[in-house]
């Protein structure tokens, strides 16, 4: 979320986030440690609101350095990431085999692939390799598009499989690395697909 980006949704999501920035850093440290214990023990989409708001105010805690300043603490069952020290809050993208769980805090990546837990990684790799099968079609050249007649049709069929894939991946693995992670955040849309949360159905 790049500040000086002109994008209608990057302009709407800094209007948010200005709440948080009025906040001084102790209101803020509390407010995103308070948090932290809500989110505590679920799976989260990424497009919740209450993950939206927290993502706004970690944007802006680590542009302040709030957790290093220990202003306030996390609840206990929350590790320090590795990257920028914030409490380790992962992510899961459909990029997990080369970004691995990205944080919240920073963007960066917080948890490797090749650091997951052993009995994840074979069948998060699978589901990575099925669903970037899934995702090319967003991305074929010309040629591609044109071989296979309908890209249209074929666009549409790639974005109902990602929806499913999505849909599978929540569902079935990764409410199993909370035995492993306080909470955990999903990335539950497609932009390239034209995938939005809502459609995404999990019960």
């Amino acid at each position: 979320m790049s500040e000086t980006s002109d994008s209608p949704v990057d302009r709407l999501w800094e209007e948010y986030g200005r709440v948080f920035r009025d906040f001084d850093d102790v209101t803020l440290a509390r407010w995103m440690s308070q948090t932290l214990g809500q989110l505590e023990g679920r799976l989260w989409r990424m497009s919740h609101p209450l993950v939206g708001a927290y993502r706004l105010a970690a944007q802006i805690g680590h542009d302040r350095q709030v957790w290093l300043k220990r202003l306030a603490n996390a609840p206990m069952s929350y590790t320090e990431a590795e990257c920028c020290r914030a409490p380790l809050l992962p992510l899961f993208t459909r990029d997990i085999v080369e970004s691995g769980l990205l944080c919240q805090h920073c963007g960066a990546t917080a948890i490797a692939m090749s650091a997951l837990p052993a009995p994840f990684k074979t069948s998060l790799r699978k589901w990575a390799d099925e669903y970037a099968k899934v995702h090319e079609v967003a991305h074929w050249d010309d040629r591609q598009r044109k071989q296979c007649g309908n890209f249209d049709r074929a666009l549409d069929d790639a974005a109902e499989v990602s929806e499913k894939l999505l849909a599978k991946i929540a569902r079935t693995h990764l409410p199993k690395l909370l035995d492993h992670y306080p909470a955990l955040v999903w990335e539950d849309q497609d932009e390239c697909l034209d995938v939005r949360p809502e459609d995404i159905i999990l019960h």
